[in-house]
């Protein structure tokens, strides 16, 4: 459990009753200090008297109401982002959800501040404990890698050479049984001095260039590698999903060189998923087609990637050939909660299983949205309630010391309450 006490936190929420709710959960969970303020205008001058008496620069966590006389929550957040006064932030609304959704779009356009996310009141403890298990982690957004300095083509070819592209996996588990049904590989750099790089780091400076064939064929070998390990040690019918880029479906002759690499193996295509999202079908699309074609032929899955949050995602599941369908995070994330989520979420699902393809809810965190995922007969789920992704050598070891847990997470839904 992480230590709160050198945290200090700011509680913004004109209702008495809610704040003295949202204070007493902080302190319970071992905060250092926790502020209080009845609107923006009020929370601002608590702020600047705190960093006067302390000599700080800023507190470690704002958590906010929406609605506030003299100066909603959407006025705070705009000040505190120009004042750089908190490093983390919770936003909360009694009213319409969608007013929430607004703001995590504002988030994803870079406010230039790190909202852990948004909770409809009043809030749960589990709920908060969710967001705050996100304090400290690096979080992509659009606007941050374009302001990223661009990586010199050199030092990317150098961590190839030098075998530092690795990938990480994380579990895909079947919401009936509990069972682990397979592993996303998920690229990673480890950095001989910053350590271990999250893909935003990077990828977006390998497409496009010529290193990103040699970097898909590494991360393909290692899964494959690795694919092995676990069939030697009973783990027969585990699949692996691996992503692949645009400029790999645009290329013509790169399928045959997975195929000879997957043969080489001697793994069966049927273990091996590729995942692509519709952007990478609309570059090149007629030698995109092809190429998924191709790839179904010769057995292989084909799952589409963070499904919804493109235009033509409907269009482009109608013309490829996918045995998965990934519901993107976005839509998952929540939706227990939010009648606007949930009902996207449950059409998502129905088609899935309309069109006979194996529905993955991705970036599930809430017992909550697992218990609806059920309900509406979403077939795997992969997230942070399940696991986050880890080494390759750690696999085997977290299916055997979370069976237990994964059963429970098997059962109805009124058992996990």
């Amino acid at each position: 459990m992480k230590d709160w006490s050198t945290h200090t936190a700011l509680v913004v929420e004109d209702s008495a009753v809610q704040r003295t709710h949202m204070v007493s959960m902080l302190r319970s969970l071992g905060f250092g200090l926790v502020l209080e303020a009845w609107n923006g205008e009020d929370a601002l001058e608590v702020l600047d008297q705190h960093l006067r008496s302390s000599g700080q620069q800023g507190v470690q966590l704002v958590l906010t109401d929406l609605d506030m006389p003299r100066m909603d929550g959407i006025e705070l957040i705009r000040h505190l982002n120009e004042r750089k006064q908190t490093d983390s932030l919770i936003v909360m609304s009694a009213r319409d959800p969608r007013l929430l959704e607004i703001v995590e779009n504002m988030d994803a356009d870079n406010t230039g501040l790190n909202l852990l996310g948004t909770l409809l009141k009043p809030v749960m403890m589990d709920d908060l404990n969710v967001l705050l298990r996100r304090v400290g982690q690096v979080r992509q957004s659009p606007a941050a890698v374009l302001e990223r300095p661009d990586l010199r083509l050199e030092d990317l070819e150098q961590a190839l050479a030098a075998s530092q592209f690795v990938p990480v996996f994380q579990p895909k588990i079947s919401m009936s049984s509990g069972l682990i049904k397979g592993l996303e590989a998920l690229a990673r750099w480890e950095h001989p001095e910053q350590g271990l790089l999250a893909p935003w780091h990077f990828i977006s400076c390998i497409e496009g260039t010529p290193l990103m064939a040699g970097f898909t064929l590494s991360i393909v070998q290692q899964s494959l590698a690795r694919l092995v390990e676990w069939q030697r040690i009973g783990l027969t019918s585990m699949k692996v999903s691996i992503n692949l880029s645009a400029d790999i479906l645009a290329e013509r002759g790169f399928i045959d060189k997975l195929d000879e690499l997957v043969e080489s193996y001697g793994i069966s295509p049927e273990l091996v998923i590729w995942e692509i999202t519709e952007t990478m079908v609309m570059n090149n699309l007629a030698q995109a087609l092809a190429n998924v074609a191709r790839l179904r032929l010769k057995g292989y899955g084909l799952a589409m990637d963070d499904y919804g949050i493109g235009y033509s995602s409907i269009q482009q599941l109608s013309r490829c050939p996918f045995t998965e369908l990934k519901i993107d995070r976005m839509f998952v994330d929540g939706a227990s909660q939010r009648p606007n989520r949930r009902v996207i979420l449950e059409s998502a699902i129905e088609m899935g299983q309309r069109l006979g393809v194996t529905t993955v809810a991705e970036g599930v965190e809430k017992l909550s949205d697992w218990a609806l995922l059920r309900e509406l007969g979403c077939e795997l789920a992969q997230g942070y309630l399940i696991a986050r992704p880890m080494p390759a050598g750690e696999i085997a070891s977290w299916i055997k010391g979370n069976r237990a847990r994964l059963r429970k997470l098997s059962l109805p839904a009124t058992a996990l309450r």
